[in-house]
């Protein structure tokens, strides 16, 4: 018997058979399915002619008729569903069923798109091109024109995103960006120049085109193939990670990526970077291999925290990217983005244990120590806010204490003038002054302790070494003016001598404030009396100027009140405290 065509019940696909007594039982088709040749020959079909289901035997060929109309049903036109093409990897044969989308070739397992290479085959069997445009896919970097016949000319077509190289033994010739162009030995003066194109526009001339997709290629996916080792300098530990993330990728210079990556090929797509399955990827092993031997080097300096590394991946990125960039210049290709988007850590691993707990011990210890320091300056804090506000209160109470010195002795000198007023409105509403009075009471004391005499030297002797004092006169102060008159006749000689003695002998003399009265030598003001002021004795303060001041700080104003004195150069007075000299008036520092 003859041979004969069967399709695979698995994929559709037609293998051939033969009836030979020696032929193989079981053949392989190239979807991996084993074809029983005995009993997958027979196969239910539609009869074109009565639309029944039948079964019928594959290896009768075209004597296959319907069982039910006796119509022939396994004729040559069913047989014209397949097509024949090309691998566009191995250049082998291959024939698929028209209507099919992918076909895997048995060679080289390149994936195939059917409708894209059946076009391919037809744009290459009409022969001469006259339209030279892209006819690829936007997954591919680069596409080889199936033709390589042209006419001059002939329309070249590129578009926005695209650049057309012109091929020739092997050379990158003629360069051509976005535009149409009607193909001319003008516009193509390399390929002129080297084969002397005739100007005939009938004239063909041989030259491979190379359309060069320049878009940038989104979100390519790498990943580690195996695990990079790492060690941590902090906890002398050594752990495993692995790294993954996607990058984008688009070509910049076009002569060199057609010179060294596609070279005589039709086409270098997307897939081909990082490789599908089993296929290996053009630029995988060089990104596998700058990931791997540069990530533990950059976090080792970089001193980066491999607990912590989710934080650096923006500059672990860049860092890879500017590494792989380096390597990529030389095939005319450019990553304009790499991100790792996620680095593995070994959480079974007892290292990573180990270590995870060591940096969570190291953490609690920094903590502890900020607040054991948080707290000391606290405490410290405490300490001085607590100085400076004992400071406050002893400056307030040492102000305190000086309002309350100066607050008794106002209250002391009201209450004793109040006195001396009610005094002498006694003495007055009594008939006699205060000169008087104390006229007779210094001769009562006189005539008490035997002394007679006028104003003689021994008299005024007498009665200064009395001791006379003001006081003494209390005890009359109650009397009547009838019953002092006759001791007022009596010592009033003697009381005038004696004031007259002490007037004439003191030169510390005093004018009353309150009635005026001058040149008065007495301690009490003899017309209305007042008793004499004290002389003042204390420091001066040198913020407000309040004299007599006898504490340390001024009662005025709180401000502490210096030790230092001086000395007028204008009198002579010595030991001054005040800012101006009591004796001539003179202010400190303007003496002449």
């Amino acid at each position: 018997m003859s041979k004969f065509v069967m399709e695979c019940p698995y994929c559709g696909r037609y293998v051939e058979a033969s009836n030979f007594i020696f032929a193989k039982k079981k053949i392989d088709c190239v979807c991996g399915y084993t074809i029983d040749v005995r009993a997958d020959k027979l196969k239910s079909v539609e009869c074109a002619h009565c639309g029944n289901t039948v079964m019928i035997d594959q290896s009768k060929a075209e004597k296959a008729v319907c069982p039910v109309c006796h119509e022939p049903i396994n004729t040559a036109v069913d047989m014209h569903r397949l097509a024949e093409f090309s691998c566009p990897s191995c250049s082998c044969k291959l024939t698929a069923d028209k209507a099919a989308e992918k076909y895997t070739c048995p060679l080289c397992d390149t994936v195939i798109d059917v409708q894209a290479q059946l076009s391919k085959e037809k744009v290459k069997n009409k022969g001469v091109a006259s339209v030279i445009k892209y006819e690829g896919d936007n997954d591919v970097f680069v596409w080889k024109h199936p033709i390589e016949d042209f006419n001059m000319g002939s329309q070249l077509i590129v578009h926005e995103s695209q650049e057309a190289l012109f091929f020739r033994d092997g050379r990158a010739l003629d360069l051509f960006g976005s535009g149409r162009y009607t193909l001319s030995t003008q516009n193509i003066p390399l390929v002129n120049e080297i084969y002397k194109i005739p100007t005939n526009a009938d004239t063909v001339f041989h030259s491979q085109v190379y359309f060069i997709n320049m878009t940038t290629h989104m979100g390519i996916k790498w990943g580690t193939d195996s695990k990079v080792r790492l060690f941590d300098p902090a906890s002398g530990l050594y752990i495993e990670i692995g790294a993954s993330g996607n990058f984008n990728l688009r070509v910049k210079d076009s002569r060199k990526l057609v010179l060294k990556i596609t070279g005589t090929g039709s086409e270098f797509s997307q897939n081909e970077i990082m490789g599908e399955g089993f296929a290996a990827g053009k630029f995988k092993p060089l990104i596998m291999n700058k990931v791997k031997s540069n990530l533990a080097r950059v976090i080792k300096e970089e001193n980066i925290n491999i607990l912590e590394i989710d934080s650096c991946l923006d500059m672990l990125s860049q860092k890879m990217q500017d590494i792989i960039n380096e390597s990529l210049d030389d095939y005319g290709m450019i990553m304009p983005e790499f991100y790792i988007t996620t680095i593995v850590t070994p959480d079974d691993d007892p290292n990573f244990r180990r270590l995870k707990q060591q940096f969570a011990d190291r953490t609690l210890k920094v903590r502890e120590e900020e607040i054991r320091k948080a707290e000391a300056e606290a405490a410290q804090g405490r300490k001085i806010l607590e100085a400076q506000t004992e400071a406050q209160l002893k400056m307030v109470g040492a102000q305190g204490e000086a309002e309350a010195l100066k607050i008794k002795a106002q209250a002391e000198a009201e209450a004793y003038k109040m006195q001396a007023y009610a005094q002498a409105e006694e003495m007055r509403a009594k008939g006699y002054t205060y000169a008087q009075e104390t006229a007779r009471q210094v001769g009562l004391e006189a005539m008490q302790n035997g002394i007679t005499g006028g104003t003689g030297g021994g008299g005024i002797g007498d009665i200064a070494g009395l001791g006379v004092t003001l006081g003494a006169m209390g005890g009359v102060i109650g009397m009547t003016k009838e019953a002092l008159d006759p001791i007022m006749e009596n010592s009033s000689r003697l009381g005038a001598g004696f004031g007259g003695a002490i007037a004439d002998g003191g030169s510390d003399k005093w004018v009353c404030g309150e009635c005026g009265t001058k040149d008065i030598s007495s301690k009490f003001c003899p017309n209305c009396g007042v008793k004499r002021p004290e002389k003042i004795i204390g420091k001066t303060c040198p913020n407000c100027g309040k004299t007599g001041i006898t504490s340390k700080f001024c009662p005025e104003c709180g401000t502490k009140i210096p030790n230092e004195t001086w000395d007028c150069e204008n009198c002579g007075t010595k030991g001054i405290r005040s800012k101006f000299c009591p004796e001539c008036g003179c202010k400190r520092g303007d003496e002449q």
